[in-house]
């Protein structure tokens, strides 16, 4: 490492890997609006890099050329021969050292520490403190060489719903991870689970402000940091349902506000509250209270 490269002090992002590992990037997702995942495509000439702590789990996957390489993770040097088809992994807050001699493409892929945290969770049924993924040079397996190639090629040719579906393979493959390749460090138990009076406002105001549109939730438990089978169980110990009862319970209290307080017609109150259509609304009135919206109001 050149002596004038002062050794930060923070958790580098991703974007800051070119300061320690120069190379030409052939193809980044930075701009995409990707959410918990990145990848960047590099051609690499031989070098010998020691690159500081990430701030996220990064998978390297080599696509072109083959080289000779050493790595040294945890003060343990380890040496392999890296070619197209397999794949190394770096854990997120390791401190490595990397030394190759011929030139290579790699697809990089970045899992942010967010999403890895909340997956073991929801896998273990318990809180995890942290995640350490294994010390892997030359990984070969179908599902990670899948995953890795379709992210890429997201990147390379953005397609519809580009987003949603990366989304949905950085799931998969931290799920794989963290069954193969990863070990857990949970919290103590501090008593039952639950939420907090203010996490329990926050997700009412956010249920409340987007009751309109199809409340995912998946963003109830991103917003208060956890996976979604964790968000039921907290909701659960502390309000005594679901996550979903307490959208349905929201919906049902503004519809109840708007046919006391509105002439609204019946089918807009559905559409203002998050109801499929008036039907599905009277539904969960008969349902709930046993009596029409429209009894309800003329009973209100």
């Amino acid at each position: 490492m050149p002596p004038e490269k002062a050794h930060p002090s923070h958790l580098i992002s991703p974007g800051e890997l070119p300061v320690w590992v120069p190379g030409k990037i052939v193809c980044a997702s930075d701009r995409l609006g990707w959410r918990d995942i990145a990848q960047r495509t590099y051609l690499y000439k031989g070098q010998d890099v020691e690159i500081p702590p990430m701030n996220s789990f990064m998978l390297v996957q080599y696509r072109r050329g083959e080289t000779p390489m050493d790595r040294k993770v945890d003060g343990r040097w380890t040496r392999t021969r890296c070619r197209p088809g397999l794949f190394s992994l770096l854990s997120r807050s390791a401190e490595s050292h990397w030394n190759w001699t011929a030139g290579v493409e790699v697809s990089h892929l970045y899992l942010s520490g967010a999403l890895m945290a909340r997956v073991a969770s929801d896998l273990q049924g318990k809180e995890v403190a942290g995640v350490d993924l294994h010390d892997v040079l030359q990984g070969s397996d179908p599902l990670v060489t899948h995953v890795a190639d379709e992210v890429t090629r997201e990147a390379m040719e953005p397609n519809v719903g580009g987003p949603l579906y990366v989304e949905a393979l950085a799931l998969q493959l931290a799920v794989h991870l963290l069954r193969g390749y990863a070990s857990c460090v949970f919290k103590a138990p501090s008593g039952p689970a639950g939420l907090s009076r203010g996490e329990v406002a926050r997700l009412e105001e956010f249920i409340d402000a987007h009751l309109g549109d199809a409340v995912a939730l998946d963003d109830l438990a991103r917003l208060l940091g956890m996976g979604v089978w964790t968000l039921n169980r907290h909701v659960r110990r502390t309000l005594g349902c679901s996550a979903y009862a307490l959208v349905v319970e929201r919906r049902m209290a503004r519809a109840q506000r708007l046919l006391r307080g509105s002439d609204l017609a019946l089918k807009e109150i559905a559409a203002a509250c998050g109801f499929s259509d008036q039907a599905h609304m009277t539904r969960a009135f008969r349902a709930k209270l046993g009596v029409t919206p429209g009894q309800f109001r003329r009973d209100s």
